[in-house]
């Protein structure tokens, strides 16, 4: 029985593979879409995709095309080739507003791009777009059942960038660009208010005023020290009771000494 069985099935694969074959070589368009819907609802995306890529030019316009192309999407998206099939369902879209499948279409673009969006210390244009694009959908279709996903995705993105420029400042102060240093780390705080590393921030952005302070020539050693104060003010504002608070105070006992020889 089980060896009956197992011929039938080998039956059918060889079957199966010659009528892709088949499709694959003929000149008939219309038999490339029967076999390339054949191979997506049997899940076999990467044949179907090599018979859609063969009749995708033919089909614009025709009555199948709307079909046609969904699954064209739908396929190179299930075989995570996410800037193919963001563009198909971009395309998709703005070429059939009317389709029943025009709002999946439209998620599924978006998420394209998320899935596209790198580690937080890579280059983040996708991420930027994706947020973008994400937030386009959400605006359209403020009550399609995607939106709960989507706005997820957003947050993880934005999470993403923010931990891209905290980490990017601290790069400053780590490599004693302390100017640099100070202007990235007001930069985040205004960007991020919510943000989960203010606390970090605020002590790094004391750090570099400190040491900014402490390594300059005479002529503008007070204007920095003064402005270090400052930032160490901002800094227990927020976290009187911080971690870094010792350290913190460290740096503000020698800046009131330093600041003794200009009063004098």
């Amino acid at each position: 029985m089980k060896n009956v069985l197992y011929l039938f099935v080998l039956v059918l694969f060889v079957s199966s593979c010659s009528d892709f074959q088949k499709a694959l070589k003929s000149e008939d368009i219309s038999v490339k879409f029967i076999e390339a819907t054949k191979m997506y609802e049997a899940k076999k995306y990467t044949n179907a995709i090599r018979l859609f890529d063969q009749i995708a030019p033919a089909y614009k316009g025709k009555p199948q095309a709307e079909r046609m192309f969904y699954m064209y999407a739908q396929s190179l998206y299930k075989t995570k080739q996410y800037y193919l099939a963001g563009y198909q369902f971009e395309s998709f879209v703005s070429s059939y507003p009317k389709s029943e499948k025009v709002e999946e279409s439209a998620f599924l673009g978006a998420k394209c791009f998320s899935e596209l969006s790198p580690v937080y210390s890579l280059d983040q244009t996708d991420t930027y777009k994706a947020i973008d694009k994400l937030q386009d959908f959400i605006d359209i279709y403020p009550e399609s059942a995607n939106v709960a996903e989507a706005n997820v995705l957003v947050k993880a993105l934005r999470e993403k960038l923010e931990l891209k420029a905290y980490e990017n400042a601290k790069t400053y102060n780590n490599i004693s660009d302390y100017k640099a240093a100070m202007v990235a780390f007001d930069n985040f705080i205004i960007n991020f208010p919510g943000t989960p590393y203010k606390e970090e921030a605020l002590f790094y952005k004391l750090d570099s005023a400190y040491n900014l302070a402490i390594n300059s020539i005479p002529m503008r050693m007070e204007e920095r020290l003064i402005t270090a104060k400052a930032a160490y003010m901002g800094f227990v504002k927020y976290y009187s009771d911080s971690e870094y608070k010792p350290k913190a105070d460290e740096m503000l006992a020698r800046i009131e000494n330093d600041l003794k020889q200009f009063s004098k």
